[in-house]
């Protein structure tokens, strides 16, 4: 999609602050990070969200960056939370399919 801004930085038309990358997905820091690591997971082709027919293997492609995402920034074994916003009213700000990767801190119980 032309004017998507996640688009653009998974496809470094606009460089951005990488943690992991591979052909199909691209995971860099959010610029107003919500926890120490906060690291948004998107695929390089453009996907609204999570229900837009997305393939199982950009899926996993995506899962596999999490991971990835996990150990680069040693919370994989302290614990992190994924986080994916469907929508206005779930909080998509940006409508590009993308995986908050959040972790650092404490996150307690608070919101799931």
């Amino acid at each position: 999609m032309e004017d998507c801004i996640f688009c653009k930085i998974a496809n470094h038309v606009i460089e951005s602050n990488y943690v992991y990358e591979d052909d199909l997905v691209a995971a860099f820091r959010d610029m107003n990070p919500q926890a120490p690591t906060h690291v948004l997971v998107v695929p390089k082709k453009h996907y609204a969200n999570i229900v837009d027919d997305v393939p199982a293997e950009t899926l996993a492609a995506m899962a596999h960056a999490v991971d990835e995402v996990a150990k680069a920034e040693g919370v994989r074994d302290s614990g992190f939370r994924v986080i994916a916003n469907t929508g206005d009213d779930a909080g998509q700000t940006v409508h590009h399919l993308h995986w908050h990767v959040l972790g650092g801190t404490s996150l307690g119980e608070g919101l799931v």
